[in-house]
């Protein structure tokens, strides 16, 4: 049976694809099939071809799937998803991701999907980033980008999350701030507070081990 996970972040930039590249590269070094998805990308560098956390995803995977189903909506523009699909006459509906998903779960052991920006970041009028997760049925591992700020942020998006009905499978510190003050305390109280087991505590470009694909359930 399939596997899936929807990561997200406490904000935009916070590691996001370090975190879902660092998980499928697990996947596949234990022998199963992994492909990554971002239903929705904004930003394409111009001369390339797709969005760099697109590419970043095909890379640590190891499935072929076509580039439509491993990102549903690509947008030039880096702006907020749902600005980028305005300016673009586009408009981010769940049905084709939802489609897009099962064209790739059949495809995979384990299929990695990675949002957009935060976890409450829109992606159309009454819609954002936890909408995909709940369409999927997916449970959300949460990635915390370990700078100032980053209890607050982490709490109000475990708050988020809860909110929606969504199972947080556990939380990830990725070390995007080298020179942040008191790292390791502020890792070791969210590791307290949070009502979800720390999977890894990663710095670019991030190794999971044995153990921390355990505490996702993954044998």
């Amino acid at each position: 049976m399939t596997r899936g996970f929807f990561v997200t972040g406490t904000d935009t930039g916070v590691g996001k694809t370090v975190a879902a590249s660092a998980l499928l590269r697990a996947c596949a070094a234990r022998g199963l099939r992994a492909v990554g998805m971002k239903p929705v990308a904004a930003g394409i560098e111009p001369g390339a071809v797709v969005n760099a956390d697109v590419a970043a995803l095909a890379a640590a995977g190891n499935v072929d799937a076509p580039l439509a189903d491993r990102n549903p909506y690509a947008f030039s523009d880096a702006v907020a998803p749902h600005l980028a699909a305005a300016r673009a006459g586009v408009t981010i509906g769940l049905a084709p991701i939802t489609a897009a998903y099962a064209r790739l779960a059949a495809r995979a052991d384990v299929v990695v999907v990675e949002g957009a920006g935060g976890a409450l970041v829109p992606l159309g009028t009454g819609t954002d980033v936890l909408d995909v997760p709940r369409a999927l049925g997916l449970p959300v591992l949460l990635v915390v980008g370990l700078r100032l700020g980053c209890l607050n942020h982490a709490r109000l998006s475990v708050l988020a999350i809860r909110a929606r009905g969504l199972a947080l499978a556990g939380w990830i510190a990725c070390r995007i701030d080298p020179a942040m003050a008191l790292a390791d305390e502020n890792r070791e109280w969210l590791a307290r507070e949070l009502p979800a087991p720390l999977i890894a505590d990663l710095a670019a470009p991030g190794i999971l081990d044995a153990g921390a694909l355990a505490r996702l359930g993954i044998a």
